[in-house]
């Protein structure tokens, strides 16, 4: 019945937004086209609402998210779900049924800019099913807080807390899970908050257990330069827009949204900005850490004044804990063997990239997953209703790779 209801609203915002181009390399564009339409009407909906001091535009949009995609936890002949916690914070755990051995065990955290989204929702739900099945492996799927009640560095802090409790003795013994094969992963915000639990766990010299891998979907991981070529290239590419981007960073921040306008121009991270060094810098310098083939004919934008103290205002900008493409060369080095998937109509393409040179500089093994016909948020195109050919085969090669390294 609930897509029934989602279908009449389809239809008449994808007439009203069916006007908008997409890259010709989209994978199947028109199942985006769809969804987008969809997203946007709601986008436009609750920016609606909260001029007019219904509420907060993210509540509304999540309401509508929990309504279409919120489910129970079921189980089936080969998967038991349950509702629980992890170390205070609500987890939906999925653990396969029969088999004999300890199992794998993988932490995943959701996307949906630290703001949206629940691990509890549909796509999740079915992803972490299908890895369970897959990997023979139990999964946990982390409701961490969200924005705006919760700012940074609250949801890192659940997610730190949850890796904490996955991690003990008593949960791996408990739910049967090999202490030695266990994985830190999560898509956009939610592979932002596992590459940044994994190296600040990896550095814990009191924790018996760490991760064995890390695998991380399209992340977002740094908010210091909102024009690199990803960000130019696919301002206008649905699902995750530019704009969005940034005002999904000033939510989690728990900074003003008139500031949009000043980090959209990258007047944040102007060379007058006394909050952020050389050292910085050269962690994120696209032009010497990205491949001629994404670089392309962009020309970077580093403004030479911009707006005066603003990272002292904001200084999770440049927090390695919401930022971890800012992290030392000594603290990648320890981390684990890393999985990195990037999509070419993504505007956090470079964000994944850059991750992947970083990493590898360090010397760390990884493996870098590109889709040339992807975009943000393809991996929940492999199931129905909008199964696409670019989801399918990201989820297929996403497990494997967990298959074959976990």
């Amino acid at each position: 019945m609930k897509f029934r209801w989602v279908g009449a609203l389809l239809l008449p915002a994808a007439a009203y937004y069916v006007y908008l181009p997409l890259p010709s390399g989209v994978s199947e564009p028109w199942k985006l086209m769809l969804l987008d339409a969809l997203f946007r009407s709601f986008i436009r909906a609750s920016h609606v609402a909260h001029s007019l001091g219904a509420c907060h535009r993210v509540h509304l949009l999540n309401r509508a998210i929990s309504w279409v995609e919120v489910t129970d936890a079921r189980s089936s002949p080969t998967v038991h779900v349950t509702d629980s916690t992890l170390g205070a914070v609500p987890t939906r755990v999925f653990q396969p049924i029969g088999g004999a051995g300890l199992k794998r065990g993988v932490i995943y955290f959701h996307g949906g800019g630290w703001a949206l989204c629940s691990g509890r929702m549909r796509s999740y739900d079915l992803l972490c099913r299908k890895m369970a099945e897959d990997l023979d492996a139990v999964v946990m799927s982390v409701d961490y807080r969200l924005a705006p009640e919760a700012v940074f560095p609250d949801q890192y802090h659940d997610a730190v807390a949850a890796s904490r409790a996955f991690l003990s003795s008593e949960v791996l013994q408990r739910y049967g899970i090999d202490p030695g094969r266990v994985c830190a992963s999560g898509d956009s915000a939610g592979g932002n908050l596992a590459a940044a639990v994994v190296q600040e766990l990896i550095s814990d010299p009191t924790l018996t257990v760490n991760f064995k891998v890390q695998a991380l979907i399209y992340p977002v991981l740094q908010a210091l330069d909102f024009l690199t070529p990803s960000y130019q290239q696919n301002q206008d590419v649905p699902i995750l827009y530019r704009p969005l981007m940034v005002q999904f960073w000033l939510e989690y921040l728990g900074a003003d949204a008139s500031l949009e306008p000043l980090l959209l121009a990258n007047n944040h991270s102007s060379m007058d900005q006394p909050g952020i060094s050389a050292a910085t810098r050269s962690k994120l310098n696209w032009t010497a850490l990205l491949p001629a083939e994404r670089r392309k004919s962009f020309q970077q934008v580093v403004k030479e004044t911009g707006s005066g103290g603003l990272v002292g205002k904001l200084p999770g900008l440049t927090d390695v804990r919401a930022a971890p493409l800012l992290a030392e060369q000594d603290v990648l080095r320890r981390t684990p063997k890393a999985y990195v998937m990037t999509c070419e109509f993504d505007v956090l393409r470079d964000d994944g990239l850059m991750y992947v040179r970083r990493l590898r500089d360090a010397g760390v093994s990884v493996t870098s997953d590109h889709y040339e016909d992807g975009f943000h948020g393809c991996m929940a195109f492999a199931f129905l209703p909008v199964m696409s050919s670019v989801g399918q085969r990201s989820l297929n090669n996403y497990i494997r790779w967990l298959d074959q390294n976990l």
